[in-house]
């Protein structure tokens, strides 16, 4: 299952060094890789975070895992208007539910350029996920920043680390720093397991997670 944060900071630009929304590179990734890995994988996708301002309740299960999919994956991407809070836990939580979990093991690479908002405990699902039968959960954080503003004697706020990867450290995931697009190409690739498509990419190294 595929993840994608389509919250309000998707769409943001202006502040924390972005020339243009993260959702335009966003979408010519998904188009540039999916075509590439779904004929090899059944792939789902759920989204989170568009629809209303300021609303948590925007979790969508689009579907669940199916062959040939990327046609589907980029359409529902495209479609997306960025908006809303951040509920990556319950997101994260449905598309568990979604694979079975408890029963079955299966992976999630999740999307995201921030923190979960929403008042989800991602650290306290990736304990409850690693209890199961053998649930992988790869974090790809996407030009994740901190807050707006900072003092003017402050460091900007980049290339930290969203409170999400402890879904990746505990689960056995992989969590990768994506800063542009080439990185971004390259994690999906990597995390949705086509290594031969992978190459050597340019940014943060993808580092493996311990449980």
């Amino acid at each position: 299952m595929v993840v994608f944060d389509g919250s309000g900071s998707m769409a943001e630009m202006g502040f924390n060094l972005l020339d243009e929304p993260r959702i335009f590179d966003a979408r010519r990734a998904v188009r540039t890789v999916m075509p590439q890995v779904a004929p090899a994988r059944r792939i789902g996708l759920v989204t989170y975070g568009f629809g209303r301002r300021e609303s948590c309740a925007s979790v969508v299960v689009r579907f669940p895992p199916e062959p040939d999919a990327a046609d589907r994956i980029i359409s529902q991407i495209e479609q997306l208007h960025p908006a809303g809070e951040t509920p990556l836990t319950e997101a994260i939580a449905a598309a568990a539910q979604v694979l079975d979990y408890e029963n079955k093991p299966g992976e999630i690479v999740l999307v995201t350029d921030g923190k979960e908002t929403c008042g989800g405990s991602p650290c306290q699902l990736a304990a409850d996920l690693a209890a199961g039968a053998d649930m992988t959960v790869h974090v790809i954080g996407f030009r994740v920043r901190g807050e707006h503003f900072a003092w003017p004697d402050q460091p900007q706020d980049s290339y930290i680390e969203p409170v999400a990867r402890c879904l990746a450290d505990r689960t056995g995931g992989m969590y990768v720093s994506a800063e542009t697009l080439d990185d971004l190409i390259g994690a999906l690739r990597q995390t949705l397991g086509c290594q031969i498509l992978s190459g050597v990419t340019s940014g943060r190294p993808a580092t493996r997670g311990v449980l």
